[in-house]
């Protein structure tokens, strides 16, 4: 078992995080947290989990902070005239498994002080990484693995999102010396039933 939670990151923003999330939330049974939600303007990714989920309204932990603007949370938070503040992130009570989903990538601002991988390492929970499975990700992997390592986070693996790419997962796997978890390829159709079939795969892989 993974223990209580787990923090879902990213090396990029828009890659498949809250798909990700989502199938995590099913395979372990969990709650979900969204601890900063910048860009309410595109809509809340709680509200994504709770369709592709079905999770009951009370398992959805309210967001520390939300945010207008769809920037990183340190730039949305600065156009409101908020400052975050790091002592403000607690993890919800609760007695079910916690998916954690953070914003954009390890290195991005919370606030002047602060970044995403200082919360990951204040909520004391390992790390799931979200990678594209595309080009460039075998830097952008590598260099968020690294990051993470530095600052002796534990990672239970990598989701790698999107079209097949058998030689860029084989890459990331050797050179980060790391667990692939899942390769997620495009969700057809993206809905609870398919949710739930990609989540009867990775249960193993992490439980």
């Amino acid at each position: 078992m993974i223990g209580s939670g787990v923090f879902v990151t990213g090396t990029d923003t828009d890659i498949g995080k809250t798909v990700a999330s989502a199938c995590l939330v099913q395979a372990l049974d969990a709650d979900y947290w969204k601890p900063v939600q910048s860009g309410l303007s595109d809509g809340r990714d709680r509200d994504t989990i709770a369709e592709l989920t079905g999770l009951a309204e009370s398992r959805i932990h309210p967001s520390t902070y939300e945010l207008q603007a769809p920037l990183s949370p340190h730039e949305a938070a600065r156009l409101e005239g908020v400052s975050l503040d790091m002592n403000q992130f607690n993890l919800p009570a609760t007695d079910n498994n916690l998916v954690v989903e953070g914003a954009g990538g390890v290195l991005v601002p919370i606030n002047d002080d602060a970044m995403m991988i200082n919360l990951i390492d204040q909520l004391g929970l390992p790390a799931v990484v979200v990678a594209r499975s595309g080009l460039g990700t075998i830097n952008h992997t590598l260099l968020t693995l690294e990051a993470l390592r530095t600052r002796d986070i534990e990672i239970l693996g990598v989701i790698v999102c999107g079209p097949a790419n058998p030689a860029n997962v084989e890459a990331i796997r050797a050179y980060g010396k790391i667990k692939i978890l899942l390769e997620l390829e495009p969700v057809s159709p993206l809905d609870s039933a398919g949710i739930n079939a990609v989540a009867k795969k990775i249960g193993n892989l992490i439980l």
